[in-house]
């Protein structure tokens, strides 16, 4: 039976990661001449060379971007054995670890996770972080799910599965009273302090386009990223808010803040985002058919 040397396939790894052997080296905590001959005694099992030198920096032949890819199943799948095994998926608790995007909205996570919160089998672990850090965490199965407002794309390096679970309104919202009442979109957009979220923020850019079209200019009085310091800055500032209404949906509820109007085509999307594995995990299933719409509506009484 033939057998191949994995420390030599996961130092190949590593050096085709970073395209350097210097910096590869340096990672892996060992000389560059024992990383080079680490990588020689692989091109020898295989007999095919792995990189072309070009200058300093390595590129992969073409047979080395095909041991790449299976590297990166390989050893994918370990961390996915790792973590199915240390989950308790064979035990009587199950670790559900969920990555949120820092600037997602507190509540809809809240109205995502629900239906686990609490339940005595399962211990939820939540991590917030950037999207970017977040997708480096699945995809080394650290996490089982990324809520996010941002899709992101597919391809046969990273076989993301991303779906759409909710589209939510996004409202102008202000101190409850007649004010509110006597709001007139967009005519009074000047007249008060506007908070928006942020310039990279997708709800920003469909707000800009909408002020575009109805040929209003607007001087924003606060512009906020993250989505929990803007609902208490509308709750608290006395200004008003373009915020989605699941954000400020407790605050509407008690009568904190009033819905001033609705903005027409602004929209929030949420996404799910998973990785391809070879075991499923049943209560991250049954989270994900709960919220399966081809509209992206909740389930009932959530």
């Amino acid at each position: 039976m033939r057998s191949l040397n994995f420390h030599h396939l996961y130092y190949f790894r590593m050096v085709a990661k970073e395209g350097n052997l210097t910096r590869a080296a340096k990672q892996l905590h060992v000389s560059q001449s024992a990383l080079s001959s680490q990588i020689r005694k692989l091109e020898e099992r295989l007999g095919r060379d792995l990189f072309i030198r070009d200058g300093r920096a390595l590129r992969l032949t073409e047979t080395g971007h095909l041991v790449l890819a299976y590297a990166d199943t390989i050893f994918n799948l370990g961390g996915e054995m790792l973590a199915t095994v240390e989950s308790g998926k064979l035990e009587r608790v199950q670790r559900l670890r969920i990555g949120a995007v820092a600037t997602l909205s507190r509540n809809f996570q809240e109205n995502f996770l629900r239906p686990v919160v609490g339940e005595a089998q399962i211990k939820l672990v939540i991590h917030s972080a950037s999207q970017e850090e977040l997708l480096e965490q699945l995809k080394v199965h650290k996490l089982d799910l990324i809520l996010s407002n941002r899709p992101v794309a597919t391809d046969s390096v990273t076989p993301w599965r991303c779906q759409r679970i909710a589209q939510r309104n996004v409202c102008l919202v202000g101190p409850a009273g007649p004010e509110g009442e006597e709001f007139r979109f967009p005519e009074d957009l000047s007249k008060v302090n506007l908070l928006v979220p942020g310039p990279s923020s997708n709800i920003r850019s469909q707000f800009d386009m909408l002020c575009q079209q109805l040929g209003v200019e607007v001087e924003p009085y606060a512009e906020v990223d993250d989505m929990a310091m803007l609902r208490l800055l509308a709750r608290d500032s006395g200004g008003v808010a373009v915020v989605p209404e699941v954000v400020v949906q407790d605050e509407l509820k008690n009568g904190t803040l009033q819905k001033y109007a609705v903005l027409e085509g602004v929209m929030e999307n949420f996404y799910a985002i998973t990785t391809k594995r070879h075991f499923d995990i049943p209560v991250l299933k049954t989270l994900l058919d709960r919220w399966k719409d081809p509209v992206g509506a909740a389930p009932a009484n959530l």
